[in-house]
């Protein structure tokens, strides 16, 4: 669907609607997440192609060019062969065979400066094809290094992602609040418990308990003494001289 796309709209229209649809789809690449990435990767991989393409063409270039070339040194031979032939035919008094080529001599040099031109271009139009490609390989090649780096930062993005969702998830925070909160209710409703326990409580009803409890442990400690006293065994009396 992708590649009909671009050969319909056109390479850099294509990347737009495609991008858009991603956008229709909830899934933005200004999100900086996985989508983000998935843009790059397609990206680069639509970069690779162009070069690829560009490779291709400059490898056309450069076999016209070596036709050309060749052409040329093959009109250059002949020249120098038709030459030859004349100064022969002459030498040997063939006048007319002299002539003849001569005559294909003079029809070679004419041609020899067209194709000459047409060989200089031909090499101009291939070393600026080949400088260009030079140049978008070298950009490639940087793009891929930028896409290593874009995954593992959208890596680290994730990873900081997922910390913060935690952190929100299990608000250690907020946990430690609601634990002074609930702390600081239990002990407030101790000492509002003890205050009224102790202001519901009769003072006369308080003085009038501690002293049976007073007298009580009185009344003890002297039955004890008695209990004491009684067990002790009587010591006879000194006699009388």
């Amino acid at each position: 669907m992708k590649t009909f796309v671009y050969w319909l709209m056109g390479e850099r229209a294509g990347r737009v609607i495609v991008g858009s649809w991603r956008w229709l789809w909830g899934l933005p690449v200004e999100a900086g997440g996985k989508m983000a990435v998935a843009v790059a990767e397609e990206s680069l991989q639509s970069m690779q192609e162009s070069v690829q393409q560009l490779a291709k063409a400059v490898a056309m270039q450069v076999g016209s060019y070596e036709r050309a070339k060749g052409k040329y040194q093959e009109k250059t031979n002949e020249l120098k062969t038709f030459e030859e032939q004349a100064q022969l035919a002459l030498s040997t008094g063939h006048e007319d065979g002299a002539r003849l080529a001569m005559s294909r001599a003079i029809q070679i040099e004419k041609l020899l400066p067209a194709l000459d031109q047409q060989v200089q271009q031909a090499e101009a139009f291939v070393n600026a094809s080949k400088d260009k490609l030079n140049r978008e390989r070298i950009k490639l090649e940087q793009y891929k290094s930028d896409m290593q780096n874009i995954k593992d930062l959208a890596e680290v993005n994730a990873a900081l992602e997922s910390i913060a969702k935690v952190n929100s998830d299990f608000d250690i925070g907020s946990a430690r609040s609601s634990f002074e909160a609930a702390k600081n209710a239990v002990e407030g409703r101790h000492l509002t418990s003890k205050a009224m326990a102790e202001l519901s409580e009769n003072p006369q009803e308080k003085l009038a308990a501690d002293l049976d409890q007073l007298t009580l442990d009185d009344q003890v400690s002297q039955r004890l003494r008695a209990l004491e006293a009684a067990a002790e065994p009587q010591r006879p009396e000194p006699k009388q001289s």
